[in-house]
């Protein structure tokens, strides 16, 4: 069996799109549909459909896809025994946004590295601006940055503007984080208009390519119709957790969030109607950068955290 076939699979699961998938692994999307049908007819089985939400893989094709991720592994061990032993280090670095998906992927993957060799890694939880410097100038491989829909120009523009590559992660509606005794924690429906009677915490460093930075001090339209006067700037997620946590009268807009983490801090995260609420997370990288086999296993482990909260229904 063509075990580029597996990360023929893969890819299509990360991208959710045949289309997109073809662009990421420059061919031709006629031929990468043609290769995921010979490789459904060699096991025998239907490993993706298609419904609202893209190309998702089916039951038996997500437990094929996650014994396909465990041999390319293994592969890509094996490999690495041909290089020398100075190579033997497990280096890995990322610069990336204030992601709980992104930290418990970086989670993962660290309990997937051998510990019984060298390890080195060196992360950065930071804005979008600072990953893009960070990136562009060689002190991190890759970054991950997030941004609104509104602002996608401005971002691809300015990561043209660096010479910088770019594969999207996936897009999704911000929620509302608040702890499980905010007063509207168990509301059948949380409203916009119920955020006035809350305290909102926000990220103080959040910068726009081209846009003069004090913008992320301004009241959007949706804050100054819904009177939201009262603010928390913070610079890192565990301040934001225990804040969420011991106050209840507090919430954050926020990326979908592990299940696992919730249940830390005694949080909950509600659906909301929220203007401009659409956000995009994208992978970067220099221009001709080649993926390690540390950096594909990483990778794996941020689209196997991503669908564990992409796929979740919430209220």
């Amino acid at each position: 069996m063509n075990t580029l076939y597996f990360r023929y699979a893969i890819e299509v699961e990360r991208s959710r799109s045949i289309t997109q998938a073809a662009e990421h692994l420059y061919m031709a999307q006629p031929n990468l549909s043609k290769a995921i049908k010979e490789l459904e007819e060699m096991l025998g089985i239907e490993i993706f459909q298609r419904t609202s939400k893209g190309v998702i893989p089916t039951k038996k094709g997500s437990q094929f896809l996650a014994y396909a991720r465990n041999v390319l592994a293994q592969i890509d061990k094996m490999q690495a025994l041909s290089q020398s032993d100075s190579s033997t280090k497990q280096s890995f670095n990322l610069s990336f946004p204030r992601g709980s998906y992104i930290s418990q992927a970086f989670t993962l993957f660290v309990a997937e590295l051998d510990h019984d060799k060298e390890i080195e890694l060196n992360i950065q939880e930071t804005n979008s601006m600072q990953t893009i410097n960070n990136v562009a100038k060689g002190s991190f491989s890759m970054g991950i940055i997030r941004y609104q829909n509104i602002y996608e120009n401005y971002f691809k523009d300015y990561l043209v503007e660096n010479e910088l590559e770019s594969q999207p992660i996936w897009e999704y509606d911000v929620l509302a984080l608040m702890s499980e005794n905010c007063p509207y924690a168990n509301a059948n429906e949380f409203k916009l208009e119920m955020t006035s009677r809350l305290t909102q915490i926000i990220h103080g460093d959040n910068t726009i390519p081209y846009i003069d930075p004090n913008i992320g001090r301004k009241s959007t339209k949706s804050e100054s119709l819904y009177n939201i006067t009262k603010r928390i700037y913070v610079y890192e997620r565990c301040t934001q957790f225990d804040l969420l946590s011991a106050i209840p009268s507090t919430f954050m807009w926020v990326s979908p969030i592990p299940q696992i983490v919730l249940d830390r801090y005694k949080l909950v995260q509600r659906k909301c109607e929220v203007p401009n609420s659409r956000y995009k997370d994208v992978l970067i990288y220099q221009k001709g950068y080649e993926f390690s086999g540390i950096d594909k296993l990483f990778i794996d482990k941020l689209f196997e955290a991503k669908n564990e909260v992409a796929f979740k229904e919430y209220n």
